[in-house]
């Protein structure tokens, strides 16, 4: 069974709606993540699950316990919920031990002496455990953060934005040593985050939220390459709608040509649809034929984001090696390397 279940769940403020009908489940040991821009909903989810904030509709499942509905409000205490937030909340006059002693103080000390050894060999700090907060590195506090909240042995754990506020190339590091722990450890968790490649670093399965609504809740394979709407399309990874016109049941004319898509059931014969078109989908080869502008160019390190002109003026991404330093307004040569196209009603 599912050790988290939400059901069609709406949440409000006074009288301002912040979610309408969200739904997903998580697996034991599962790790989710929930993305999507500010306002959107994110953190008021995590309070509902918690029993900070009482929702006004559906139902929240921990294990085989209704702990929310609209006529049932279990207290926050009573849920065996960790959290981990992004100002870390650890306590300045407290070392690393009492820290993370401090979730646990109902247990012996003897029991209390093996679970914060053990808790801190799991997050690499063994040997350190006199130290205080301020002597820690960012990423460190975040550690034992971690440890604290996980030292009850939490039915579930919810980590809100725990990585914003340290260094972009430490997030995803560091993102991928939580998974590690939170495995091994065999934790339920639920993450928000803005950062897609937090998520896709620590996420077994992830959700894009928009204005109080779960769009997708899916892997992050089928996110990226099988988007259900244009927001997620645009929100993860990168990418252009251009338009097209339904050829067949199973493809889509475009400025790129004819491309392969399921569009059987969706749309009709010779309609206008817009088409999905990711940076790699647009290869770069020098020996191709087929030419393209070159309008605009990012440099990356490892290679450039070029944006390309097709016939019509509409744009695409393609993504070179930075060795293949071509300047605006040049041109190269592309083909095409899309299997499968993503399409959706035509955006206008």
């Amino acid at each position: 069974m599912p050790e988290l279940i939400i059901k069609a769940i709406h949440s409000a403020h006074q009288k301002t709606d912040i979610l309408n009908g969200i739904s997903l489940h998580l697996k034991e040991g599962e790790i989710g993540c929930l993305l999507g821009p500010s306002g959107c909903g994110k953190t008021t989810l995590l309070r509902n699950i918690a029993g900070l904030h009482p929702i006004r509709g559906g139902e929240i499942f921990l294990g085989d316990q209704l702990v929310s509905s609209e006529n049932t409000h279990l207290a926050t205490e009573s849920r065996k919920v960790g959290m981990v937030f992004q100002d870390y909340a650890l306590f300045p006059h407290m070392n690393i031990a009492d820290n993370i002693r401090f979730g646990i103080e109902n247990y012996t000390p003897k029991q209390q002496q093996e679970r914060i050894a053990t808790l801190l060999e799991l997050i690499g700090l063994a040997g350190k455990e006199k130290r205080y907060p301020h002597e820690l590195s960012g990423g460190q506090q975040q550690r034992v953060a971690l440890a604290r909240a996980l030292a009850a042995k939490p039915q579930i754990l919810l980590m809100d934005e725990p990585f914003s506020g340290l260094d972009v190339e430490l997030r995803e590091t560091l993102a991928q040593q939580v998974r590690c722990i939170l495995k091994t450890e065999g934790i339920t968790a639920l993450m928000v985050t803005h950062s897609q490649s937090e998520a896709f670093a620590i996420a077994d399965s992830m959700g894009v939220m928009q204005q109080g609504k779960l769009l997708q809740w899916d892997t992050a394979y089928n996110l990226y390459h099988k988007p259900n709407h244009p927001f997620v399309a645009d929100f993860i990874g990168q990418g252009v709608l251009i338009k097209g016109t339904v050829y067949s049941c199973s493809q889509v004319h475009t400025e790129l040509g004819i491309l392969n898509a399921n569009v059987c059931n969706c749309f009709n014969p010779n309609e206008a649809v817009s088409v999905l078109v990711r940076p790699d989908d647009i290869i770069h080869n020098d020996d191709s034929d087929w030419q393209l502008e070159v309008v605009n160019r990012v440099f990356r390190g490892s290679h450039f984001l070029f944006t390309l002109k097709l016939n019509n003026g509409e744009q695409v991404l393609c993504m070179s090696q930075s060795h293949h330093n071509h300047k605006i307004g040049s041109k190269i040569g592309v083909k095409l390397e899309m299997d499968h196209a993503v399409v959706f009603p035509l955006q206008t």
